[in-house]
């Protein structure tokens, strides 16, 4: 198996991570990740704010309850409509910007760390601490936060494959409920 499948089929949410620091050149890597992602039209609508200081990261896990993992870093994945290319780059910033994110969840689980996503938007409720905390302004929007470290736990592959959300040449919901009701388990 080609080895960028194995890192695809491998990679897992980390919550768990050691006190090490992630080296400046892996973050560095993990940005250029980000930015290889591709972009409607080519719009790149993103922009980052990685964060190392171990007082914003507490001030931000103490401000979201769903976000208090251990990590040393965090990259703060954000969509800016107003730098995007083009209109298109304005009108799928969010698709751009997920792209951007799970480049970055990639490279991570290729260089050997931990790393797991953290939703943001759409909610105020999480956008608004996490841009007062980053001096984020209003016409950018904070999609995610990705936290990265070294991993503190390991986890079996998972094989998420599922045939039966797999329609070929046009979507079939009758046959897939027949397929369903039909199935044996065992």
């Amino acid at each position: 198996m080609p080895e960028a499948i194995e890192t695809i089929l491998n990679r897992r949410s980390i919550r768990r991570f050691t006190p090490e620091p992630v080296d400046h050149e892996s973050l560095i890597t993990l940005l250029k990740a980000a930015m290889a992602a591709p972009t409607a039209c080519n719009s790149q609508p993103w922009e980052f704010i990685v964060v190392t200081e171990p007082e914003v990261l507490a001030h931000i896990r103490q401000k979201l309850i769903f976000a208090r993992y251990n990590a040393p870093a965090a990259i703060v994945v954000c969509g800016n409509p107003d730098i995007a290319n083009n209109v298109e780059g304005r009108r799928h910033w969010e698709q751009d910007c997920s792209a951007a994110t799970e480049n970055i969840l990639l490279a991570a689980a290729g260089l050997g760390l931990g790393a797991v996503w953290i939703g943001v938007h759409p909610y105020p409720s999480k956008i608004k601490p996490v841009a007062e905390v980053l001096g984020i302004p209003e016409n950018v929007i904070p999609l995610c936060m990705v936290y990265v470290g070294h991993p503190d736990e390991t986890k079996p592959p998972s094989n998420r494959y599922n045939e039966h959300r797999i329609y070929w040449q046009c979507y079939e919901p009758r046959k897939r409920k027949a397929k369903i009701k039909n199935a044996k388990y065992t």
